[in-house]
C-alpha cells in the first residue's frame, strides 16, 4: 500500500468503523449470551404451559418490546394458534380461557399493566416477561419470566453497556424464538405446513 493510500482519511474512517463494529458485535453477542443463560428454564416452561392451555392468545407491549411480541405473535400464528395483537382494530374482547402475553422491562408500563389488570378482571390469565418480579405486571401474572437485564432508565447499569433497554429487548426476542422452536418441536409439523399459514397478501 502506498504512503498516500495509507494516510487516506476515508480509508482511516473505514478501518476505524470496521474495528468498532467488530468490538461492538462481540459486546452485544456476549451480553445477550450472558443474560439469556440466566433466564430460568422452569419459568419459561410455565409460560409455555399457559400458551398451550389458552383458547386464544393476546399479546401486548409498548415500543420495541411490543414489536418483539408482534413478531412472536406471527410465529405462534404459524403454529396454528389463535393470536391477537392488543390495540389492533380486529382484536376481540378477551375472556375467560384466554391468555394475555405481555412484556415490560420495568413491569410498570401503564398501558401494559392496565391490559393485564383488565385481562385478570375478565377471567383471563396473564404471562409476562419483565426485569422486575416485584412489579405490578408480575403481580398480575400467573407465569413470569424474569429477564435479568437493566431497565431502560438504568443508565449506569453494570449489566450492560448498551443503550436504554436494548438488552432486555434482545433477550426477549431470543426467548420468544426459543419458545416457538420448542412448541414447533412438539408439534412436529413440516415447515411447508407452517408456510401455508404465512401471509399471502404482502
Amino acid at each position: 500500500m502506498s504512503a498516500i493510500a495509507a494516510t487516506d482519511p476515508a480509508q482511516s474512517v473505514l478501518t476505524g468503523t470496521s474495528r468498532a463494529f467488530d468490538q461492538n458485535r462481540a459486546l452485544v453477542l456476549d451480553e445477550i449470551s450472558t443474560v439469556f443463560q440466566r433466564v430460568d428454564p422452569e419459568e419459561v416452561a410455565a409460560l409455555v404451559t399457559e400458551l398451550r392451555l389458552a383458547d386464544r392468545i393476546f399479546v401486548t407491549g409498548a415500543g420495541r418490546s411490543g414489536l418483539v411480541l408482534k413478531m412472536a405473535a406471527m410465529r405462534l400464528m404459524h403454529l396454528g394458534l389463535t393470536v391477537h395483537v392488543v390495540g389492533e382494530t380486529t382484536a376481540p374482547a378477551i375472556r375467560a380461557g384466554d391468555l394475555l402475553l405481555a412484556a415490560s422491562g420495568s413491569g410498570t408500563t401503564a398501558s401494559v399493566v392496565k391490559a393485564a389488570e383488565t385481562a385478570v378482571a375478565q377471567g383471563a390469565r396473564v404471562a409476562a416477561y419483565t426485569t422486575s418480579k416485584g412489579s405490578p405486571l408480575a403481580n398480575a401474572a400467573a407465569a413470569v419470566v424474569l429477564i435479568p437485564a437493566a431497565q431502560k432508565t438504568d443508565h449506569g447499569s453494570a449489566v450492560t453497556r448498551q443503550y436504554s433497554g436494548s438488552l432486555f429487548e434482545q433477550v426477549l426476542f431470543a426467548s420468544t424464538e426459543a419458545v416457538f422452536q420448542s412448541l414447533w418441536d412438539e408439534d412436529a409439523a413440516a415447515p411447508e405446513d407452517l408456510w401455508q399459514r404465512h401471509a399471502n397478501l404482502e
